[in-house]
């Protein structure tokens, strides 16, 4: 199974599509998990013609609901627990004190959030973190080229990987990729 993982795009109705970039890294994908942020409902329907879209309530989500939309996700695929919450932070804190504090202290495999802006991908006391960034204002940057993540889920392992979606012209992209393996 592959999941497209994004976050923190900052979309409004008047212009819920995003970069072409995102659709061409979402292409076969099974299901796209959005960490929040997302601003209007309408990027989760853009969204959702790519693949379901499932999302978690970002601090700028407000004033809306949506059956797609919860505080956390806590899901179970090809026997993978992944846990989805908008805000972890400090993300450096013991996984323990994280799971207890945003995951009413049930330990999945991977933990998927976003708020920073900045890509992360780290195992940690057995937990895979990963901070996809954003694909609209990476590093809190004005609106530009940023990042997604895809996690490839088996049930022998996983494969997560973050990907910079290009440069914008003239406005450079910081963010870089990442990869992990857990076999």
């Amino acid at each position: 199974m592959r999941l497209g993982l994004l976050s923190d795009t900052h979309q409004n109705n008047r212009r819920p599509e995003l970069w072409d970039e995102v659709r061409e890294a979402f292409a076969g994908v099974d299901l796209i998990l959005h960490a929040g942020d997302i601003v209007a409902p309408g990027v989760l329907d853009w969204l959702e013609r790519i693949a379901p879209t499932l999302a978690a309530r970002g601090n700028n989500d407000l004033g809306w609901d949506d059956p797609r939309l919860k505080e956390r996700h806590a899901l179970e695929l090809d026997g993978w627990r992944i846990a989805m919450v908008h805000d972890m932070e400090p993300e450096e804190r013991p996984i323990d004190l994280l799971v207890e504090r945003f995951l009413d202290g049930r330990r999945p495999h991977v933990i998927f959030t976003g708020h920073t802006h900045y890509e992360r991908l780290e195992r940690r006391d057995g937990v895979l973190q990963i901070n996809s960034g954003s694909p609209t204002q990476p590093h809190l940057f004005s609106p530009r080229l940023g990042t997604v993540g895809l996690l490839d889920l088996e049930p022998g392992g996983l494969r997560a990987r973050v990907l910079r979606l290009g440069e914008t012209p003239g406005l450079r992209n910081p963010a870089v990729e990442l990869e992990f393996e857990w076999r």
